[in-house]
């Protein structure tokens, strides 16, 4: 075991990953040093997007540079001096400063490991590189929106949906190897579980993202509703908005169920895993109800869910987990 291991696994893993950290830690050894690693290497990635102060074509450049040493195609040494200076958070200078313990890190685990984690990551840069070509010269005069359902999809998985299958092919091979599972519907409902969650990313952060010029919601869905990415918020707009937000509110918990039918098909006994899997559905199914309540002043604020209810949430998961009849109505 390297020296940093603890270093980056613990303390900069908490500093990091804010709520998900509840979720990692609960999950088995096996599988928490990989799951840790990917989710601090896809925060490192994510940091370099969203250095805003450098131009585009420079973040562009660095993420490629990270990428091509995640794949193992290149042992070139990383220099982020300038981008970790950039950054307004301690957490997120010592991401990019530590970045080369974090690849010596990703050498320690088995081949049939590294090879996950570097899929997942290569997928996941590419929706960031996506991103940063997509909504260059965006901002609050010039919103840039995605333009068909497919885009919103592809998005979705390249960022999250494909976190589902990673998670899945990983804990199966370390966790529940021989269960008796219908492998491709876990894969698939995994999939909609890391969509579900994205969509109430997206729908959460619309307001924000709307100042930032970006319209996640397809400009050809709005255009149904006889609106524009601009035209959102507009006094008396509320009776088209509504409805077509409350759709995608339906897609997004449709997906989750999907999720708590993924959770409740891994094995009893892998109480962790279950536990990590149940906290972000029954997290995302409670925003999306403070999402229906509120209405257009109210959504134009960042909607979430309060310290004291993630606790309730989490207390309700553990005492009931022995009775299955009362887990399973928990997502209700």
């Amino acid at each position: 075991m390297s020296d940093s291991r603890p270093a980056l696994l613990g303390d900069l893993l908490k500093a990091t990953s804010r709520s998900f950290y509840l979720t990692l830690r609960v999950l088995p050894a096996a599988v928490r040093p990989q799951i840790g690693l990917a989710y601090l290497l896809a925060r490192t990635t994510d940091t370099i997007a969203d250095t805003e102060i450098l131009p585009v074509d420079r973040r562009l450049a660095a993420l490629g540079a990270l990428a091509e040493r995640i794949s193992g195609t290149t042992s070139a040494p990383l220099h982020f001096n300038e981008l970790a200076r950039s950054q307004g958070l301690p957490a997120e200078r010592v991401l990019l400063e530590q970045v080369e313990a974090s690849l010596r890190l990703l050498g320690e685990f088995t081949p049939a490991d590294q090879a996950l984690v570097r899929t997942v990551l290569q997928i996941i840069t590419s929706g960031q590189e996506l991103d940063l070509r997509r909504f260059a010269g965006a901002n609050r005069e010039n919103i840039i929106a995605l333009e068909q359902e497919a885009d919103l999809a592809d998005y979705t998985y390249r960022v999250a949906g494909c976190v589902g299958e990673f998670w899945t092919r990983l804990c199966r091979a370390h966790l529940f190897p021989h269960a008796p599972l219908d492998e491709p519907q876990l894969l698939a409902n995994g999939l909609r579980f890391g969509h579900g969650l994205q969509l109430v990313n997206i729908l959460r952060d619309l307001p924000a993202d709307l100042r930032q010029g970006r319209c996640y919601l397809p400009r050809t869905r709005l255009a149904q509703a006889g609106l524009t990415p601009e035209t959102l918020w507009l006094p008396g707009n509320e009776g088209a908005f509504l409805p077509l937000f409350h759709q995608y509110l339906d897609q997004a918990e449709a997906h989750l169920q999907a999720g708590w039918i993924y959770t409740n098909t891994l094995p009893w006994r892998c109480a962790r895993v279950r536990l990590g899997c149940a906290w972000p559905v029954l997290i995302g199914l409670r925003t999306i109800a403070k999402l229906r309540a509120a209405r257009g002043p109210e959504l134009q604020q960042r909607v979430k869910i309060s310290r004291r209810e993630v606790r309730g949430i989490l207390l309700r998961s553990l005492l009931q987990y022995p009775f299955p009849a009362s887990w399973r109505r928990l997502a209700r």
